[in-house]
């Protein structure tokens, strides 16, 4: 008996032991990602049974509001963090991430897996690359059938030019009383200002820092003399920025003939933005051979991580391995960044909500050929003022000129 007790306590210590040996590993994220990190808990653990995951998640702004107080506090960090393309260029210009082009991250071996234009959106200009990508949104106009074949338009008259787009959208709106061409105005001003760039070009600064945004800069006239057209035109529902309340009404009201948007949507479409009008949606490219990219998620390492280790495992395993890009895609609709993901038979199948259309396939074409864009740490400041001067216009407050004139300024002051 004694012997059996003694076993058992010898028994008990060991397992307590390994017990408090495993690493505890927290991983800070936003929906959706939330969702495929805890799909992938399972394989991950079984991988590494030494490891336990703990999924810190917040709503989009409190995630990154929270981790941009925990960098520039040194302290709060979760081991691994999420960040979205919106954040990524001030985050990645900053000095609270782990420079992962070093060793023993090497992640430059990884670059070529990966698509193009994803790797220079987490590289500084000193070179440091602070995050690897998770997904991205490759640019789609989704559009009505319906309420197209009813005025007479073919999907291809839509994205022959941005021209063509304003000139046949007048026909459908004219054509189905009480229905938009689109949500907003403004996004008609925010792809053309960031779309058609050269390589490596910047969308409101060169690579010297100087200010792009002029009056006499041909692609920020022609993005907001266009947004005005529609705006004129009354074609758009002054819905303002997607997932507002008046966007979110306004599709659930089903009289939106198009939008502007990554793959991504079609998953909220489906679920709730947009259910009584699955079938009736098709997608295809942008206007005027035009491709953009509507954000993007990334991993990285907080210095302040005291698990550097597992933390990158545990990016390695979400990222690299076509299986849990895949898992991803499957669980919420983000588009893998991966190209061995994007090389799967599922991207050969029909998308029911979509009329069965193989809109993957399409989407997967815009990802190869959007280019790469130099992020800048000075971007979210020139973007908020550039939303303003837009905004200006479409009111009427200000000429397409003065709006320019007056944003480069502002810009110009506030980055001193």
């Amino acid at each position: 008996m004694r012997k059996t007790l003694l076993g058992l306590t010898v028994a008990l210590v060991a397992t307590t032991a390994a017990a408090q040996s495993k690493t505890t590993l927290t991983v800070g994220v936003f929906p959706d990602i939330d969702s495929v990190v805890k799909a992938a808990i399972p394989a991950f653990t079984k991988k590494f049974p030494n490891v336990d995951v703990k999924v810190v998640s917040l709503a989009y702004a409190d995630h990154h509001n929270a981790l941009t107080t925990a960098l520039s506090t040194g302290k709060g960090a979760s081991d691994v963090v999420a960040i979205d393309f919106g954040y990524i260029a001030s985050f990645a210009e900053g000095s609270g991430l782990t420079d992962l082009s070093k060793a023993p991250y090497n992640i430059g071996q990884y670059k070529k897996s990966f698509t193009a234009f994803t790797f220079p959106q987490s590289t500084t200009q000193d070179g440091r690359v602070v995050a690897m990508p998770i997904d991205i949104g490759p640019g789609s106009m989704f559009y009505r059938t319906d309420l197209l074949k009813k005025a007479g338009v073919k999907p291809a008259d839509l994205n022959k030019s941005w021209e063509a787009y304003i000139e046949n959208g007048k026909k459908v709106v004219a054509a189905n009383p009480g229905t938009f061409l689109i949500p907003d105005a403004s996004e008609v001003a925010q792809i053309l200002i960031r779309t058609n760039l050269g390589a490596g070009e910047g969308i409101y600064f060169d690579k010297s820092n100087k200010v792009l945004v002029s009056p006499t800069n041909p692609r920020f006239v022609r993005a907001l003399t266009l947004a005005k057209q529609v705006r004129d035109a009354k074609l758009d529902a002054r819905a303002g920025a997607a997932f507002s309340p008046e966007w979110t009404t306004a599709f659930q009201k089903g009289n939106l003939a198009t939008e502007f948007s990554g793959a991504w949507l079609v998953g909220h479409m489906k679920n709730w933005l947009a259910k009584d009008t699955a079938g009736k949606w098709n997608a295809q490219q942008l206007p005027g051979n035009t491709y953009a990219a509507w954000g993007g998620s990334f991993y990285a390492i907080p210095n302040q991580s005291q698990h550097k280790a597992e933390a990158w495992e545990f990016i390695k395993f979400m990222t690299t391995q076509k299986d849990q890009e895949l898992l991803g895609f499957r669980t919420t609709g983000a588009f893998p960044a991966l190209l061995a993901a994007q090389n799967d038979t599922m991207f050969n199948e029909g998308i029911p909500y979509l009329a069965n259309q193989k809109a993957r396939l399409l989407w997967r074409t815009a990802a190869l050929r959007i280019k790469p864009l130099d992020v800048n740490r000075l971007d979210p400041i020139a973007e908020t003022i550039m939303n303003e001067a837009i905004g200006n216009v479409l009111d009427g407050s200000k000429s397409v000129q003065v709006a320019l004139t007056d944003a480069k300024a502002l810009i110009e002051r506030r980055v001193r």
